[in-house]
Formats: structure tokens, sequence, C-alpha cells
């Protein structure tokens, strides 16, 4: 009798797994704000059945359906509110529907029935957007929504969904972190840094070809960039500079300049129409007499540039199918001049009164653009990096942290040449500076050379004419008291 009311018992468990009693959990995923539907699997409510879906750990009864008494009811109240108005019974199957998820609605959902139960594991994930540009040989690192840390079940994929194209992945449970660095012809080859901390990803020595859209996947978060690349041009006040439009030149080409971050149109040609004009008189007509269209090349040039042309340019193309590419972005700068002696200290001024925590800043030093200093409030890091180029500005930097000025300290000829300022990751600015260092020796050119000496000659005369006439002065004075002293 006992063999057999257990082999009753494994006779109705295997049953149970056979109509769907399983412990096995579907997995499911719903973007904050949005619906998702959990499908009770029956197509049609029998009399009989009697429904109930639970949530969470403590098993809370949040909706049930008792056909035969005809009741459909949702606890919505239950667990602080948090389902208020969200809850859907379906009374054909019984499937359940919660709309406008949040991240409070993660979790285990549960249904039982008079003949099965199923298992739901339900992840409500973020999705946002960040905008972020980098000057053209620059590194951008996509942290601006990222996580500030990885769980250890947390697996990340990074793409470049330009081109959905896989270019990175974390499984932290296995420790492992991978770049695909060769894929899209090596584009990303030795460019990919994966943080270990943060799952962020940082890109080294942008190109135009990095330009687009990217996208981090987790499993709670779906961070998409727009990454747009900066030509950056500085140049000395007074001078002309040439905007080249470098996008292929098409027949039907609808082309408009744009300037500042309100994108205020400066000039615009429509090929179709043979139609070519500059706004010179835009912007209290700061670019009057100051602006040339190039009708075969699309470039632009500002002829005698001043510090009120420095800031953002964009060339928009209408003809470009993805936004990443409609746009082309120039960066320009005027630089300031800055002489200083050798030991003396010099600032460069940031011209901010506050830095925003979502402004980060970065110095920049010489021909290969070396990053020396950088500010990035969101994270509260202020960094000098003074150990590099061999050391040359070991103990010489200062941060100002309100301002973000940076001040050179005992400076040495080492230290003359350009230093730039890049501002921000989405509304971005660029100043420069061009700092000469003069020792006590060395001090000057051929010109400054000669005219010193020609002063030094003058100031020497005008020495020796004062001497001979305090001489004679004093040798009459003499005279005149031997011929009183005669008389007397």
């Amino acid at each position: 009798m006992k063999k057999m009311f257990l082999r009753l018992v494994l006779f109705c468990s295997c049953l149970w797994r056979l109509v769907g009693g399983s412990d096995d959990a579907v997995e499911k995923r719903v973007m904050r704000g949005h619906s998702i539907t959990l499908n009770s699997s029956l197509t049609e409510i029998m009399d009989d059945d009697q429904i109930q879906w639970r949530f969470g750990i403590e098993d809370t009864l949040i909706a049930e359906i008792n056909k035969q008494a005809d009741r459909f009811t949702v606890h919505d109240d239950v667990l602080d509110g948090r389902f208020r108005d969200r809850l859907k019974l379906d009374n054909q199957t019984g499937s359940l529907t919660i709309t406008n998820a949040t991240t409070e609605h993660d979790g285990d959902y549960k249904i039982q029935t008079n003949s099965t139960r199923k298992r739901f594991t339900l992840t409500v994930y973020v999705r946002m957007m960040g905008f972020l540009s980098v000057i053209k040989r620059y590194s951008v690192t996509l942290d601006y929504l990222s996580l500030t840390e990885m769980k250890d079940v947390d697996q990340i994929q990074w793409r470049f969904t330009t081109y959905n194209t896989l270019i990175a992945e974390i499984d932290k449970q296995a420790n492992r972190f991978t770049v695909y660095d060769d894929v899209l012809d090596g584009i990303f080859r030795d460019r990919l840094k994966l943080d270990n901390q943060t799952g962020s990803l940082t890109i080294t020595d942008i190109t135009d070809r990095h330009a687009g859209y990217y996208t981090q996947n987790s499993n709670t978060v779906e961070n998409n960039f727009i990454l747009a690349v900066y030509v950056e041009i500085s140049v000395m006040e007074g001078d002309s500079v040439t905007l080249y439009y470098l996008i292929r030149i098409k027949d039907d080409d609808q082309i408009q300049w744009r300037f500042g971050t309100e994108n205020i149109v400066i000039a615009e040609l429509n090929v179709t129409s043979n139609r070519f004009t500059v706004y010179d008189d835009v912007l209290d007509g700061r670019f009057r007499d100051r602006l040339k269209l190039d009708n075969q090349t699309r470039s632009l040039t500002i002829t005698n540039t001043t510090t009120e042309h420095a800031g953002v340019y964009n060339v928009h193309n209408n003809n470009a199918i993805l936004y990443a590419f409609k746009y082309k972005h120039f960066a320009l700068a005027l630089y300031v001049e800055i002489s200083v002696m050798e030991g003396d200290s010099v600032t460069l001024n940031s011209s901010l009164t506050d830095i925003k925590y979502y402004r980060p800043i970065q110095w920049r030093f010489g021909t290969k653009r070396t990053l020396i200093a950088e500010i990035n409030k969101r994270f509260n890091r202020f960094t000098v990096y003074d150990d590099v180029l061999d050391g040359r500005f070991r103990d010489r930097l200062k941060l100002d942290k309100q301002t973000g000025s940076l001040t050179i300290t005992n400076i040495t000829t080492e230290h003359a040449g350009d230093y730039k300022l890049q501002i921000g990751v989405w509304k971005i600015s660029l100043k420069a500076f061009r700092v000469s260092v003069s020792d006590s020796v060395h001090c000057c050119g051929p010109t400054e050379a000669v005219i010193r000496l020609v002063l030094s000659a003058l100031v020497g005369v005008a020495t020796v004419i004062i001497l001979v006439y305090d001489i004679r002065s004093r040798r009459a004075e003499r005279d005149r008291a031997h011929i009183h002293t005669s008389e007397i």
C-alpha cells in the first residue's frame, strides 16, 4: 500500500510538470514607462477556474480571478501602491498586463491556476540618451549616463549601433572583459578601453569614422549616445580660416552652415535651385562682409577673424540618411598670446566663473595635444598629469577648482607652446593659448635686439652728455669762485 502511494505521488509530480508546473522562470524585459503582458498560456478561462497572480519574495497577491463567481480583481493598493492604476487582467485568458512600468516592478511574478503554475522574472530597464562631443584625435569616455558600479551578475554589451556591431562586452560573473577592436575594418583597433569598475567605454585617438550612435545594454540600463567629432581649428586674430565641407558632393545638395550652440544659419546653398546665400547680418552683424561661400567645394571662409567668431560651426547636409552623418562639426578658437619671463608663473584663464557638473574640462599641451589636466565635477575628479612629457610639468601645475583655470609655476622655455582648453562634452567650446617664455640672457629676437642696442647706445650717449655738462658746470663755478676771491 505504501509503495502504491509513493508511485501515485511520483506520477502526480510528473503530470504536474507535464502540464506546466515547472519552476523555471520565463525572463521578461521591458523599458521603463512601457507596458508588458505576462502571458498565462491559457486560451480560455474555464467556468471553475481560479487564478491568482503573486509578486515578490513575500508572494503578495496582486490579482485574482474566480470565474464561477464572475470576480476579476486587481489588488493594486498593496506594497505602498506601487501597482496603483497599472494592472490589467484579461477576462478571456487571465494574462496580466503591467502598464507604465518602473524599476519598482522588477522581480518575480507567479500565476497559479487549478491545473498549472508559471513563474516570470521581470526586468525593468532604463533607456536614456546622451549627446557627446569630442575633438578629433582626442579621447572620449562614454559614461555620461553610465553605471556607478557593476554588480557581480552584470552583463554589459557595447554596440556601435550606426552599423549594429558589437565592439565590447563584459561578463562580471565570469570576470571577462572583451573588446572587439578588429571589427569594421579595424577602425577601433587599439582604441577601446573598458572600465572594470563602471563598465564605461573609452575611445582614444578619435577620427571622423567614430562619429555616430553607440548603445550600452545591461540588465537594467540601456544608454544611447550620439557622438559628434569636431575638427579643431586655431588661428590668430585677424587671420582668415576656411572650414572645408569634406562630404561627398551631390548635384541636389541642400547645405546649411550654422554657428554657435543656438545653431544660427549663417550660409546656405541649394544646388538644384542654384541659390547660394550668406546671412552675414545675423548676430548683430558680427559676420558682416566676412563670409565667403565656395560654390564648387561648399566650403566656408571667414575673413579677418575676431574673438566674436570663436565657437562651434556645423554644416548640415540634407541628403544624409543618418543623423550622425548629417552634420560635420568644427570648433574654432583664436589664440591668446602670452609672454612670460623664465622663472615666473602664468595663469591660463578659462573665463568660467563656475564649473558645471555636466561640463568636464580638459587642458592639453603641444602639437601632440598631450592631456596635462582635467576636471570632472560629476565624479569629483580634479587631476593634473604632471609626469607626462618626461616630467617637465612636475610640481608646476595648479588647477583652480572653482573656475578650471590653469597656473604654471616656475616656468621654463620647455613650457613654451600651445595650450588648448576643451569645455564640455555636449555643448563643446574650445580656447587656445600661445605661451612664449623669455630667459634673462636670450630674451628677444633679432629685431628686438637691435632696438634694445640702439636704446642702450642712446642712454649711454645721454649719460656722457650729462657727465660732461656736470663737469663743465663744476669747473665754471670754481673759476668764478677763484675770480671773486682775487678781487677781494
